[in-house]
């Protein structure tokens, strides 16, 4: 049984090390992220935004001995994507904020300037690079809950992440001297602060259609006691304490994902495949993130929910870092 956490609770000890008091999870965001050290400390805000004609992703990231940026922008009708990624040495010029939902996170480096403004009633997107600007309102509609999971691998090696999964956004894309409003579309945040090992590989999908948000992942988690699993009904959270089976098929990334537990029936249909790669020997990361649509049945406080019209993502993570 995972620990609901309701109070403000910083993540580490005064030494650096990971609070007992902070191993659980939460409806809101709770946690302080007061990391110390260097080496081992990663942070990140990553936003995926989808609408009916474009993905987006946006990310803003320090692994302390770099920042790393990018842009995303995936046309849904034709295919092209647009990429603009940065490499800042020492992750200069980058500000990343202490709690999720409150401050200033920005990046500018690499041809590439971020800047994510929370407060209460809700997030600004504005990121720019060569070619492309995006600026994005994600408002907080009032009782709107997100889950937070502290992931315990040691009292040296964990995880503070704060998965929030279908909020409406609104805005501009601007690609070239094209124009497109950002309508009818949902963003998730993938807030992310602790003390990681040196290799790791995870699984993640989100999706959304109104009313319903899904928040599942995998492998990462597995023997700590904690799961980043859970479903959003009408904004509320309702936690999967179970790990996950995540099934796909390595060498056809766009055939179907099946994700299955206690309470989840789940088939993810791919209909785009990203791939981002690194290599810089001693770091290097491989990541295959798929677009589509989910299929299946989860079991919700009042009874099984289809996910007819659910899109979002699914991906694997490998890292070296």
């Amino acid at each position: 049984m995972e620990r609901e956490i309701t109070a403000q609770v910083d993540l580490c000890r005064p030494d650096g090390g990971l609070n007992p008091a902070a191993v659980g999870w939460t409806r809101q965001p709770l946690h302080r992220a007061n990391l110390r050290g260097w080496g081992r400390c990663k942070r990140w805000e990553y936003w995926g935004i989808i609408t009916p004609g474009h993905i987006v992703g946006i990310v803003v990231s320090s692994l302390d001995y770099a920042g790393v940026h990018g842009i995303y922008v995936l046309d849904r009708t034709t295919g092209e994507e647009t990429v603009r990624d940065a490499v800042v040495p020492l992750a200069r010029g980058t500000v990343m904020a202490e709690r999720s939902g409150v401050g200033v996170t920005s990046a500018r480096g690499g041809g590439v300037q971020i800047e994510l403004r929370e407060d209460e009633t809700g997030s600004v997107i504005e990121a720019s690079a060569r070619g492309v600007h995006i600026s994005v309102h994600v408002p907080r509609p009032p009782g709107h809950e997100s889950l937070g999971v502290v992931v315990p691998w040691s009292d040296r090696r964990f995880q503070y992440t704060v998965k929030d999964v279908g909020r409406p956004a609104s805005g501009t894309l601007t690609l070239g001297s094209q124009v497109y409003p950002i309508e009818d579309a949902f963003a998730v945040l993938d807030h992310g602060r602790g003390k990681w090992p040196y290799s790791m590989t995870w699984n993640w999908a989100a999706g959304s259609r109104p009313g319903l948000g899904i928040q599942f992942g995998g492998k990462w988690t597995e023997g700590t006691g904690s799961t980043e699993n859970a479903i959003i009904v009408d904004g509320r959270v309702q936690k999967i304490g179970d790990e996950l089976r995540w099934e796909y098929d390595t060498a056809n990334w766009l055939s179907p994902w099946s994700i299955t537990g206690e309470g989840v029936e789940v088939e993810f249909r791919p209909f785009h495949e990203r791939v981002a790669t690194s290599n810089l020997i001693v770091v290097a990361g491989e990541t295959h993130q798929c677009f589509g649509h989910f299929a299946g049945r989860v079991r919700a406080d009042a009874g099984w929910l289809d996910l007819s019209g659910v899109v979002g993502w699914a991906e694997e993570a490998r890292n070296r870092w």
